[in-house]
């Protein structure tokens, strides 16, 4: 199908026609002479002229239950060999400017060649442009994960040894998914998953200098090599199977990236849809929970006259100093940890047996929400002095009042472990359970996750218990109330500004400096 239109909808159907998989070719393919699929297409940031454009992490779409609440808008890519799609998927990426967006390729699910098919390949004749070249069943599962918000482990396809490197990187789900590559109509599974089907019209001729460049620049070939190859292989694959799903297409872009009128339509409806899906966790969390007994899995530090003491001195205004903060946070960290051993008898050097506590478990490893998480490190390094460290970093979007998460580092096998999540007041809640959705996603046991502050406001002990019934809560005081931003009334302020001696920003005043990391 041809058109000669700058941007085309296609209202028709036809999805129905095809079987799960096209039809195969007995035609060859020489091998593609890139190194692995993460190639330059999958960058994990792009820097544009406005802003620096996150390819990874994990939105604020979780809801007062710990669930998603609306799906990834997915937005699949198509076109022939050359024709400029990952071109496109940048420039829908800077256009779009949204802070999450996950490029998917293809060419991460190419299938593990057996050694009969290794022979065939280093000859020049197999054929990689096939539909069963990829691994679909593989790519609709995780295409499906993606889109529900949860992690995945995508493959990393080593091109000169046609198989997949040992590690695999873990990806993120998105506000968008831009999945794209030259099979991605020929399954029907797929096409169910796409929110918005594109395919990239480039004219044949210049798609042939396109390879001629690359081939010739990038990898080596002759000009004779490349042209057979392109006629023999590359244009009748383009034509059997590839073509043809050009009807299933929602929007047909003629000449690839350079048609920025289709590429500013496209980011207008993309921009409308994800408007409609738009949700305000904090403002669901506000909201839930009224009224309701403080849930049982919240172990309070007893309010003794030490600890009242303690309080007293960290909530009031002109206490900065840093040493002021350590007592408090080690009883805290001291208390969680006697909530893991288990009771344990040991013979004394008179001959008794004593019931004493020990720890079980394989591993205790701490993680703090950066920044004032990490000020409770030291105390936990303190009580427990081979504990492991990880951090993760919660920003709260400045523009959307939502929490965004922009960095981790978890050690390794965490998963084994048991975790003392640490962040030094909670307020709604919001970046607590993103934190504990991230250590979920690398297989932690919610029963082994301990949520440790110092304070925390009843919203945030809510919303966490409701979400998360399994995940311990410690802390040594509950204020009841949290003010029109989210800050804990009376609260101890912001606690990392007044930790590492940093200003809080100038529309805050004294009354109202109550910790704004949520």
């Amino acid at each position: 199908m041809k058109t000669s239109h700058t941007y085309t909808t296609n209202h028709g159907g036809g999805e129905g026609s095809l079987d799960r998989l096209l039809t195969s070719i007995s035609s060859g393919l020489s091998p593609r002479k890139r190194t692995t699929s993460q190639c330059k297409s999958e960058p994990p940031l792009l820097r544009t002229s406005k802003r620096t454009i996150y390819t990874a992490g994990r939105p604020p779409w979780y809801n007062e239950h710990g669930t998603q609440s609306k799906e990834a808008f997915v937005i699949g890519l198509c076109g022939g060999s050359a024709s400029g799609k990952t071109t496109v998927a940048r420039k829908i990426i800077e256009a779009l400017d949204v802070p999450w967006v996950v490029l998917l390729s293809m060419d991460s699910f190419y299938k593990v060649l057996t050694p009969e098919q290794q022979v065939t390949a280093a000859s020049n004749d197999y054929n990689f442009d096939h539909p069963d070249a990829f691994d679909f069943g593989l790519l609709a599962h995780t295409l499906r994960k993606l889109k529900l918000g949860k992690s995945v482990k995508i493959p990393v396809y080593d091109f000169t040894t046609h198989g997949r490197q040992k590690d695999w990187k873990t990806v993120y789900g998105a506000s968008v998914i831009i999945f794209e590559g030259i099979m991605a109509f020929a399954d029907k599974e797929l096409l169910q998953l796409l929110d918005m089907k594109i395919f990239v019209e480039t004219d044949s001729d210049i798609r042939l200098v396109r390879r001629l460049q690359r081939d010739i620049t990038e990898r080596g070939r002759d000009i004779e090599g490349v042209i057979k190859q392109y006629n023999k292989f590359v244009k009748p694959a383009f034509e059997q199977y590839i073509e043809p799903t050009m009807r299933l297409a929602d929007i047909v872009v003629p000449r690839g990236g350079g048609n920025m009128v289709a590429i500013d339509l496209i980011v207008q409806h993309v921009h409308s849809q994800l408007e409609e899906r738009e949700l305000s966790v904090r403002a669901a969390l506000a909201s839930a929970h009224q009224a309701q007994p403080l849930p049982q899995t919240l172990s309070v530090l007893e309010s003794t006259p030490q600890v009242r003491g303690m309080h007293t001195i960290i909530r009031y205004t002109h206490w900065i100093l840093y040493t002021h903060f350590h007592p408090p946070l080690s009883l805290s960290l001291s208390f969680a940890l006697s909530l893991f051993p288990q009771s344990h008898i040991v013979q004394t050097p008179q001959g008794e047996d004593y019931e004493g506590r020990t720890f079980h478990g394989k591993r205790i490893t701490g993680v703090s929400i950066l920044r004032a998480g990490e000020t409770m490190e030291p105390a936990l390094r303190a009580v427990c002095k081979d504990v492991r460290i990880g951090k993760i970093l919660i920003q709260t979007n400045q523009d959307t009042g939502e929490p965004e998460l922009h960095y981790l580092r978890l050690p390794k096998d965490i998963g084994e472990d048991h975790v003392i999540l640490m962040d030094c007041t909670v307020s709604t809640g919001a970046a607590a359970m993103m934190a504990v959705r991230v250590l979920l996603d690398h297989d932690v046991q919610e029963e082994k996750i301990l949520l440790v502050s110092l304070l925390m406001a009843e919203m945030g002990v809510h919303s966490v218990a409701y979400a998360f019934p399994q995940v311990q809560i410690i802390t040594t005081a509950v204020d009841k109330k949290v003010n029109d931003l989210f800050h804990i009334i009376p609260g101890i302020g912001n606690f990392g500004d007044r930790y590492f001696g940093t200003d809080a920003p100038p529309e805050w005043s004294d009354e109202e400096m109550d910790e704004p990391s949520y």
